[in-house]
């Protein structure tokens, strides 16, 4: 196997796992609170995953390019859906004004 790939996919399982750790140390009653901070980590998937999307060709292989385009989308994917869901909690939780007569 070529080096630059299994570096590629060295670097792709660690970032799994820490942030699997990550997600996991949070205590389930904080989970939902803490989702805006959980997207911070998503952010840093996505700058280590358009790294290895827009590597030089020389330093990359075009399935190492395929997996970070991949990685790009799917973290890009988790920020968005999870910035909605944390505004959609946020407003469950301020007060409605009562009904006019």
């Amino acid at each position: 196997m070529d080096i630059k790939l299994t570096l590629s996919l060295y670097i792709f399982m660690l970032a799994t796992f820490l942030g699997i750790e990550v997600i996991r140390g949070v205590s389930r009653l904080l989970h939902t609170p803490l989702m805006s901070l959980t997207n911070a980590i998503s952010a840093i998937a996505v700058v280590g995953a358009i790294q290895i999307a827009g590597a030089a060709p020389e330093h990359t292989t075009p399935f190492a390019e395929w997996l970070g385009a991949i990685a790009v989308f799917a973290s890009t994917t988790n920020i968005v859906s999870g910035f909605l869901l944390t505004d959609r909690m946020l407003k469950m939780f301020k007060k409605r004004e009562p009904a006019k007569p």
